[in-house]
């Protein structure tokens, strides 16, 4: 049965008490794409650890800030953005990158065990990782341990819930870590993850799976949500191989069946999920349920979701379009956020203070992880069609986002890739801008040495 309500909130959206701001776009300039993939990616890598080293006065336990400073979310680091850079550390397998994953694994393990509210294991949306001062003026003075040992949680935004997803991928990222380093620690925080999960997120209600979480009230949300269910197939199950116990085997199969039943076959894709847990929600249709979802599950009777994205996403930026920020002469490639993202209207800013957007903005995260699943894949033009998305993403990082900051810091040149081409609107209440994003750049990373984050 479905319907069409309103749009299931996403993983991104702010699910906090308190009021998410944004910033306005700024696009840089930069020198031509000319270089080899090798040297990108060690580009991309000198930006994530700008990220991590941008507040050297405030201690060495430390998270990295998810966007330049520009973006107006100050210090802000992301739980998810943050497990992705320790998985694509990992992936890119040099000797300070598995010091910096490290590194970042026990700042997530530092959190966990010192929450200034809860002692069970949860990770919140956002944490503050240096001192700012907010828009009202008020001083947020601390990094990201404060003078009591407390973690500085993101209260100015609002960013202090607990998502499904986020806790998922922070999972993921430990237990790769676990995996890895064979440290027992890693291990302790993945199963910790997974069982604050399985109290907060399991239901029993008609479509199964696995809940949102929590706001920053500790009040549980009511949707369940494909992509957070797929992230927790992975979870799951690198925690059955890690632990031996079986339980893990069955949490899995559930999570599993929960995506399976968003599957629509006449059209190929998957739904982004439910509102209420008896009703599939039908639109908007996201990206990311269409390629983690190959990711985790490597089911060819679902493949088709990456066609279904790769052609009824696609997006091509241009200084020529109504809101592009591109400038002329450049061009992207890509796809955008969701079917809503095409639909925007271009006349309204996506919200108050912000830019109006592009229907043709690239979402260069999302780009990133289809030339991944692509190569995954690896069908008849596959592989020649993952070449030229990540090509854009590369170019992207060598000529958009110029002169941007972290901390204050001049960042590496051409360093870090921005999450879009020109703003867009996701269709989830919330939008993204060309400011250089941690998260975009792991996902760029992963896709370019081909390392998929979600096998089991």
């Amino acid at each position: 049965m479905t319907d069409r309500r309103g749009p299931e909130l996403s993983r991104r959206t702010l699910i906090g008490t308190g009021l998410g701001l944004g910033a306005v776009a700024l696009t840089g300039t930069g020198v031509a794409h000319a270089d080899s993939g090798g040297s990108a990616r060690r580009r991309a890598q000198s930006f994530l650890a700008a990220a991590m080293d941008a507040y050297p006065d405030h201690g060495t336990t430390r998270l990295a800030q998810s966007y330049t400073d520009q973006a107006g979310l100050f210090s802000t680091a992301f739980t998810y953005d943050n497990a992705l850079a320790i998985l694509a550390l990992l992936a890119a397998r040099t000797a300070d990158g598995r010091r910096r994953a490290v590194s970042l694994g026990d700042a997530l393990l530092y959190a966990q065990a010192h929450d200034p509210v809860h002692e069970d294991g949860r990770l919140r949306q956002g944490y503050n990782v240096g001192p700012y001062t907010f828009y009202d003026g008020s001083l947020q003075p601390d990094g990201f341990v404060r003078a009591d040992g407390s973690v500085n949680v993101g209260t100015q935004f609002g960013f202090t819930g607990t998502a499904v997803g986020d806790m998922a991928w922070a999972g993921i990222a430990l237990a790769a870590l676990a995996g890895r380093t064979g440290k027992r620690r890693f291990l302790d925080g993945a199963v910790r993850i997974g069982e604050w999960i399985e109290r907060n997120g399991r239901t029993d209600e008609p479509l199964g799976g696995y809940k949102f979480g929590v706001d920053g009230s500790n009040q549980k949300l009511p949707f369940t949500s494909t992509e957070h269910n797929t992230d927790l197939v992975c979870l799951f199950g690198r925690l059955a191989r890690l632990t031996g116990d079986r339980v893990w085997l069955e949490r899995r199969a559930r999570a599993r069946e929960f995506v399976e039943r968003m599957w629509e076959g006449d059209g190929g894709f998957f739904y982004t999920g439910t509102n209420d847990g008896v009703n599939i929600n039908t639109s908007p249709v996201p990206e990311d349920t269409q390629t983690w979802t190959h990711l985790a599950l490597d089911s060819r009777a679902h493949a088709s979701s990456l066609d279904w994205a790769a052609r009824e996403l696609a997006v091509l930026d241009h200084a020529g379009r109504r809101n592009s920020t591109v400038p002329a002469g450049q061009s992207y490639e890509g796809v955008t956020f969701s079917s809503a993202s095409l639909l925007a209207d271009e006349d309204t800013p996506i919200a108050d203070s912000q830019p109006k957007p592009d229907r043709n903005g690239v979402w260069f995260e999302g780009t990133a992880h289809l030339a991944l699943a692509l190569r995954e894949r690896c069908g008849r033009g596959d592989v020649a069609r993952a070449r030229r998305l990540v090509d854009s993403v590369e170019r992207a990082q060598d000529l958009l986002g110029g002169g941007q900051t972290v901390g204050g810091r001049v960042l590496p040149e051409r360093a870090g890739v921005v999450s879009a081409s020109s703003p867009l609107d996701t269709g989830f209440g919330f939008g993204y801008y060309p400011y250089r994003h941690v998260g975009a750049t792991a996902w760029y990373v992963m896709a370019a040495v081909r390392f998929n984050p979600l096998r089991a």
